[in-house]
């Protein structure tokens, strides 16, 4: 259950983060969602329509200052934060790995494993040390094996899912730390990946369709209840079966 636990969800305006923002809400919980733009919020505000229960704050994940402004008036708020999900992320680098502009691989590290560190940090120093709490983070499957285009953005996922082992053995008992591993979901982050072509790489899927940002919400409030409460340094794929062939 969540109801009546306090979320903080990065990249929540939309997409994945949209979608469990959505699932929290409507189980009871408290929810933040932080993204770049404030009409960006205010438009999902609108959409998920949750009163007092829901607080927005604009600003960059990566910014430090943001991270730990955003953290305390949740706090303030709510009286506390008891489940952190890090799911802001970015990927402008294309193609291959060893030709990749290091100062894009560089923006993609900064963004996709030392900010979520961050939040991870912050909800740490500000309330879970004291009150415990889950950190969800959003991984992918493709930290879990190499091969496609964007070398840099899979590379930045592997990071995120040994970092989810390595904060379940630092901040256990009293915090759970895991992270789910999607395939291809249809959002607006992941367009590229799919669009215009949608039919021929669910081909490639056994139960031959994309992901949802619903499908993806399921899964991460199971593991932000305490009915996950002996999960803890896992990464569970998410990924239509897509990881079972290679096409």
């Amino acid at each position: 259950m969540v109801t009546g636990k306090v979320a903080l969800i990065t990249g929540g305006s939309r997409g994945i983060g949209l979608g469990i923002a959505r699932a929290l809400i409507d189980a009871g919980a408290k929810v933040c969602i932080t993204g770049r733009k404030q009409e960006s919020l205010d438009a999902a505000a609108a959409e998920l329509d949750a009163g007092d229960a829901l607080m927005t704050i604009a600003g960059a994940s990566h910014d430090p200052e943001h991270r730990r402004d955003a953290v305390a008036r949740v706090v303030e708020r709510f009286g506390s934060l008891d489940l952190l999900v890090n799911n802001a992320a970015t990927n402008p680098q294309y193609g291959p790995l060893v030709d990749a502009d290091l100062g894009a691989v560089s923006k993609i590290m900064e963004v996709n494993i030392v900010a979520p560190l961050g939040w991870v940090q912050e909800a740490w120093h500000q309330s879970m040390a004291e009150h415990g709490g889950v950190v969800l983070n959003v991984a992918s499957v493709g930290g879990l094996r190499p091969g496609s285009s964007i070398g840099s953005y899979n590379t930045s996922k592997a990071a995120v899912i040994h970092m989810t082992r390595q904060l379940a053995v630092e901040l256990g008992p009293g915090v759970r730390v895991n992270a789910i591993a999607p395939a291809v979901v249809k959002t607006d982050f992941a367009r590229a990946l799919y669009e215009g072509r949608e039919a021929e790489v669910a081909e490639a899927y056994p139960l031959k369709r994309l992901g949802t940002p619903e499908d993806t919400a399921s899964l991460a409030r199971f593991l932000l209840s305490d009915e996950a409460s002996w999960i803890t340094g896992e990464t569970v794929v998410i990924d239509g079966g897509s990881t079972l062939t290679r096409k």
